[in-house]
């Protein structure tokens, strides 16, 4: 059998370093890693690199992989190496995936694959174990039902019925995609599509780039290793932080049902308010639960090591995933009404150091963890919009001085009528006019760079913002104008119809 050649393979080269045994599970796996990459990621050359990566990955990893699980192993290490390539590639992912589904529907003659194609690895990664690896031997290797049985160590026709229902399963999940199609068409076109012939030298290049550990590998690929290993590791850290328990509800000694339900615990996180310091205390993890608490509310964020709040509104935790804030999110239908508390962060205490500023992972792990668990559309388009547009008046912007330092280290103070900012640029003054007057602010006011400026008008009731007062003194004192407009911009449109 092959799983028995796996193991023996895998132990050959745990014990003695076999090349020989190494290059054979290449050939023998190199198709499968490089469909499931191709089909991700819609690229053939981008799907070389990642196979590439998989097998590096291997060869550090060989002596923890299970040789019986091998396939789903293979599986998941290439969905999440493919997963944190296409983070630095989602544009351009978007255009070339269409035009390789188009290619494959083209050639294949199915609109059911088409239409599985871009959510099958999702799909299949989301059964449970037993289940996956069913899929993968049956569809992915081609293994008839007996193989499939001795490699789970089970019967024929027990094997027959676990496939059946990891199909189900897979139906359902098309059906709430709006994919209707029945079991045997899509064992069909799984079948037919999901595997495809690798370039004729990718094993033997995987193989030499995997044997030297990845020192042999560009620089480009060793960065996607080194960022599949992070968030390989952070996956195991998600798994563990939320686990899966088995519920069994029996009258006396007949099970009358066994389901499985997410545990909700009580994290250490869930503190009220949300506060930055038990959020730099937690543990890595993108987790979102019904909240506990009965309060209004609050979340702080961190810019590029996450985010936490508690008694949060779905919008928005929307709104903090794709970095929109409410005058640039659009709801259609109704979402949820329900609150919740969420973490986003992809590092521990101990790593926080190591993580740039920069680096917005999160947002994107929060934006699938939120797709995960809800089945709600989301996207950020341009669209054109009713807005107020800043540009300057005829009188000049003699209201800017150049930046000195800021007093007491205060960069700006805000309060109704009065605005006093140091070293900012005219963004932050947007910002807050945004957040005032409750409507959208379109920057042509052409002012680069940190200024030192205040703004004073009169405001009678907060509640009530004075308009015509805010304008004239900008008009005055800045040598600014809001006059009405439409203009494109980007919005965070959350679809909840579908």
């Amino acid at each position: 059998m092959q799983s028995t050649d796996d193991a023996s393979l895998l132990r050959r080269y745990v014990e003695s370093a076999s090349d020989e045994a190494f290059a054979a599970l290449v050939a023998r796996h190199v198709n499968l890693v490089y469909s499931i990459a191709l089909r991700q990621c819609g690229n053939p050359q981008h799907a070389e690199e990642i196979t590439q990566v998989v097998f590096v990955i291997l060869a550090q990893k060989a002596a923890r992989v299970r040789p019986e699980a091998l396939s789903s192993w293979l599986f998941q290490t290439t969905r999440l190496t493919t997963i944190n390539f296409l983070r630095s590639e989602a544009r351009r992912h978007a255009r070339e995936q269409e035009a390789y589904m188009q290619s494959t529907l083209n050639e294949s003659g199915s609109e059911t694959w088409l239409k599985i194609a871009p959510l099958l690895d999702e799909a299949v990664s989301g059964l449970r174990e037993k289940d996956r690896r069913a899929i993968l031997l049956r569809f992915y290797e081609g293994r008839n039902l007996r193989e499939v049985g001795t490699v789970l160590n089970t019967s024929e026709v027990a094997a027959e019925k676990r496939v059946s229902r990891a199909l189900e399963k897979l139906r359902r999940f098309f059906a709430k995609r709006g994919v209707d199609s029945n079991t045997g068409t899509i064992a069909g076109v799984i079948s037919a599509n999901s595997v495809h012939a690798a370039p004729a030298l990718l094993a033997k290049s995987a193989t030499a780039i995997a044997l030297t550990k990845g020192a042999a590998a560009s620089g480009s690929t060793l960065t996607l290793i080194k960022g599949a290993l992070k968030i390989m590791a952070w996956t195991k850290a998600k798994t563990a932080l939320v686990a899966g328990v088995v519920v069994l509800l029996a009258a006396g000694t007949t099970v009358v049902t066994v389901r499985e339900v997410q545990a909700q615990e009580t994290y250490s996180w869930e503190v009220s308010p949300a506060n930055f310091a038990v959020f730099y205390k937690a543990s890595a993890g993108i987790i979102i639960v019904p909240t506990k608490f009965n309060n209004n509310g609050s979340a702080c964020s961190d810019g590029g090591r996450g985010a936490i709040g508690i008694a949060q509104p779905l919008k928005n935790i929307y709104e903090t995933a794709y970095r929109m804030d409410p005058l640039h999110t659009i709801v259609i239908g109704n979402l949820p009404a329900e609150r919740y508390d969420y973490i986003a962060k992809l590092v521990g205490p101990q790593e926080a150091h190591k993580q740039m500023p920069t680096d917005e992972n999160w947002t994107i792990a929060l934006q699938k963890e939120l797709t995960r668990k809800f089945s709600i559309q989301a996207r950020v388009e341009m669209r054109g919009t009713d807005c107020l547009v800043l540009q300057p008046a005829s009188t000049g912007t003699q209201g800017f001085k150049p930046s000195h330092s800021m007093p007491n280290g205060i960069a700006f103070t805000v309060k109704p009528g009065n605005y006093a900012f140091h070293e900012q640029p005219v963004g932050t003054l947007i910002g807050n006019l945004q957040r005032s007057l409750q409507i959208p602010i379109v920057d042509q006011s052409g002012l680069e760079g940190p200024y030192d400026f205040t703004l004073q008008w009169d405001e009678p009731d907060p509640k009530q913002p004075n308009l015509k007062g805010l304008k004239q003194a900008l008009h005055d004192q800045l040598g600014l104008d809001l006059v009405p407009g439409h203009e494109p911009m980007e919005m965070l449109v959350i679809d909840a119809t579908k």
